[in-house]
């Protein structure tokens, strides 16, 4: 599917806005409505799967089923060329991971706020029987005016029925957010949301996930074991209400989170209410008054939570701040729908340690950062034939992300393996470097040296790719002129449609 294709004889392609390891998401005009549409097709390679297809229908059916002003609209689905397609609304503006790294922590009305939203449209989905399971920041696309869509139902489960898409010792979700029965392959259900958006929320508020590691295994036995981190240690301005709201909310038993969505939604609104009242006793200052914490060093009870206001109306969500400078994002957020393709599904067999390597973006080198111009220069397999597809090589640094080098196709893999070398043109210390790619799911680590032909050391952690993949640098220090996107597992083949770098400010 390319741009000016006519789907169904209705929906004429004009952009693509982004591509995941499940699916591809295009920008397109109704013909028969006259109106932006987002189109999400289902990649060619799994249109003969068959349970690739049935969690697409799934997706559709379970969306369609759920009218609410917090949850994307589908609009049509149907079959192009032998290919699944789901239209959408479209939505134009960001998802609250691109918001929260271009951001950073947010303030605290404005993120409960956005919470809040999410919880509505959960708690709708939980009414009608639909659990989400893949509940994050990526999946939670919000408009200009600050409203709030949850996007991405295609790995949700019946509440009533187990329809068998999972496989025993299976697990379907993204780990920094990932429930502890979630991880254990055990049922899930509305709780299981709940753990999901109280990560969410400690996100909104400190700029970053509550455990990271350097793979999905790591990340998702402190899910499992390690007690939740304190709030107020990473935020002091967060008050005592708010960070208990969090702490039953990722409680790692089920049974000792919110009795229900809406009792957590009943919880968000008296601090919603709490805040409100503090900003108005700061007689127009811009800080909110922090509450003083309880003596008791123990988690509060529920008791300590849920005390909604009766007579509380919830305020609408904050109007966002005035961006200088803000590039167009007409569509941008929908990205997210074929991110989680590429994110939804890995393996986790807790008995054998396995586990694909991934963690969440983090935000991007923080402030003094500067961007530096890399340039591809060549192809990289000393172990194979030294042929990558050399003549694409410049396409990872043309600043087109239509365009892309990619690596070989692979069967098997065997070799330690394969990459792509960047030039800074001279000696540089790197903070970040960032990967666009329409085709996720492929593992690689940053390398660099001083030469381009070798004698390359690991200056990051292995990641695995998604749509936009932030790599932290750590060269010690060190100056390096070439650095190597050295792709260790390309999952079948790996594109390279972009590579930014950022240095520390000089």
């Amino acid at each position: 599917m390319k741009v000016g294709d006519r789907i169904a004889n209705r929906y004429e392609v004009e952009d693509l806005l982004g591509s995941g390891g499940m699916s591809s998401v295009f920008r397109a005009f109704d013909t028969g409505l006259e109106r932006r549409v987002a189109l999400k097709v289902l990649h060619e390679h799994f249109s003969d799967d068959p349970e690739y297809v049935e969690r697409f229908r799934r997706e559709a059916q379970a969306i369609a089923r759920l009218s609410h002003p917090n949850i994307v609209t589908v609009i049509d689905r149907g079959e192009y060329e032998g290919r699944q397609f789901i239209v959408f609304e479209h939505v134009a503006g960001e998802n609250l991971k691109e918001l929260v790294e271009r951001e950073g922590p947010l303030a605290v009305p404005q993120a409960l706020a956005l919470t809040h939203q999410v919880a509505r449209g959960l708690a709708f989905a939980h009414e009608h029987g639909i659990v989400h399971r893949d509940v994050k920041p990526q999946n939670v696309l919000v408009n200009d005016d600050g409203a709030v869509k949850v996007t991405d139902f295609g790995i949700a489960r019946s509440l009533e029925r187990d329809e068998g898409l999972t496989m025993t010792g299976t697990l379907l979700g993204t780990s920094d957010y990932i429930a502890p029965e979630q991880a254990r392959g055990e049922p899930v259900d509305e709780r299981s949301d709940q753990y999901s958006l109280g990560v969410l929320l400690y996100e909104l508020l400190t700029g970053c996930v509550p455990y990271e590691g350097e793979n999905f295994m790591t990340v998702a036995v402190k899910h499992l074991r390690d007690p939740v981190p304190s709030l107020r240690g990473a935020r002091p301005d967060v008050s005592p209400r708010v960070e208990a709201v969090v702490r039953r909310a990722m409680a790692k038993r089920p049974e000792d989170r919110f009795p229900s969505t809406e009792a957590l939604i009943a919880a968000l609104e008296t601090c919603m209410a709490e805040e409100r009242a503090a900003g108005a006793r700061d007689d127009g200052r811009t800080e909110i008054v922090t509450v003083a914490p309880p003596e008791a060093t123990t988690p509060p009870t529920r008791t300590d939570v849920v005390r909604p206001a009766p007579t509380f109306e919830p305020p609408a969500a904050p109007a966002r701040p005035r961006r200088r400078g803000r590039r167009s994002v007409v569509g941008a957020a929908l990205v997210a729908f074929a991110v989680g393709g590429a994110a939804l599904v890995l393996v986790l067999t807790l008995r054998d340690g396995g586990g694909g390597a991934t963690q969440a973006d983090a935000a991007a080198a923080g402030g003094g950062a500067r961007s530096v111009e890399l340039t591809a220069v060549h192809d990289y397999d000393p172990a194979g034939d030294q042929q990558e597809h050399p003549a694409d090589v410049p396409k990872a640094t043309d600043g087109n992300q239509a365009t892309f080098w990619t690596t070989e196709t692979y069967r098997s893999f065997q070799k330690p393996g394969v990459g792509l070398v960047l030039d800074a043109r001279r000696p540089v210390v790197l903070t970040a470097l960032t990967v666009t790619s329409d085709e996720p799911g492929w593992t690689a680590v940053i390398r660099a040296s001083s030469s381009e032909t070798g004698g390359f050391t690991d200056v990051s952690a292995s990641r695995t790719a998604a749509s936009r993949t932030l790599f932290r640098i750590d060269t010690r220090g060190q100056a390096y002129r070439y650095y190597l996107l050295w792709i260790t597992n390309p999952n079948g083949r790996a594109h390279v449609n972009e590579v930014q770098a950022r240095a520390a400010a000089t």
